[in-house]
């Protein structure tokens, strides 16, 4: 069974959701449940969420698309009204 994640991204620009915890070093924000990627919309970002869409990332396309954008890692939001929110890098 393929896990699937759920990412947001601009509806303006195209650009993905990215966490920033140190500068430099961008983070794709990932969700394991459609309605947390919206909760966290509607929570941290009222009046920017019809700017952005969800979108579905099958777990073997993470990898090829943090290439692409040459992002540092995974950002995994746990809480997406605290929000609670776990960094990885590829292969930690």
């Amino acid at each position: 069974m393929t896990q699937i994640y759920y990412i947001l991204r601009s509806r303006r620009d195209g650009n993905y959701l990215i966490a920033h915890p140190q500068p430099q070093k961008g983070y794709l924000l990932m969700f394991t449940e459609y309605a947390d990627a919206l909760s966290y919309l509607n929570t941290h970002s009222p009046a920017e969420r019809d700017q952005f869409s969800v979108e579905s990332l099958p777990h073997t396309q993470v990898s090829s698309l943090l290439k692409r954008w040459q992002l540092q890692g995974i950002a995994l939001v746990n809480d997406p009204l605290i929000p609670r929110v776990e960094f990885f890098s590829p292969g930690s």
